[in-house]
């Protein structure tokens, strides 16, 4: 359907189209996640905002080239990755319109542990495997080394946002 026309459907074609639903899916717990965040503080909406601009930047631009692999032009792999965008926006409408009447606290007890959870779960089962199975001491040494940077970099955030 958005395939080029040198292309015929198949399985990396089947892979694209299944990114894309996974894709979907996932921006709309970042939206969850944002605007529950937000329902707490606004400090704790922006730096949850910042860390999850940060991991979909690397994120998209992987999308984009699995999108491009399995045979869609350019173009179009660009219009089908903003489309997954419009997850995130109903995650957020939903986290909003779920406000409870009982307030606040009553929404944001069951998004965050959701998405939280998600998120963790996600980097268990996803990354963890992969680091354990590494041969190269310096690479894994690096991959944790990051992830302490990334941890640093957010408790930096915090003290500076209001």
């Amino acid at each position: 359907m958005f395939l080029n026309s040198k292309e015929k459907e198949g399985p990396s074609q089947v892979s694209g189209y299944l990114n894309l639903l996974a894709n979907t899916i996932d921006n709309f717990t970042h939206g969850l996640a944002v605007a529950a965040s937000f329902l707490v503080s606004k400090k704790i909406g922006l730096l949850t905002t910042m860390a999850i601009l940060l991991h979909e930047i690397p994120h998209e631009v992987g999308d984009f080239a699995i999108l491009l692999r399995a045979g869609f032009d350019r173009w179009t792999a660009a219009k089908l990755q903003f489309s997954t965008a419009l997850g995130g926006l109903l995650g957020a409408c939903f986290a909003i319109c779920t406000q409870s009447p009982k307030g606040v606290e009553e929404t944001v007890l069951w998004i965050l542990p959701f998405t939280s959870g998600g998120f963790l779960y996600i980097a268990l089962v996803n990354v963890l495997p992969d680091l354990l199975e590494e041969d190269d001491l310096w690479h894994s040494l690096q991959q944790v080394l990051l992830l302490c940077s990334g941890i640093v970099v957010m408790v930096l955030l915090s003290f500076f946002v209001e």
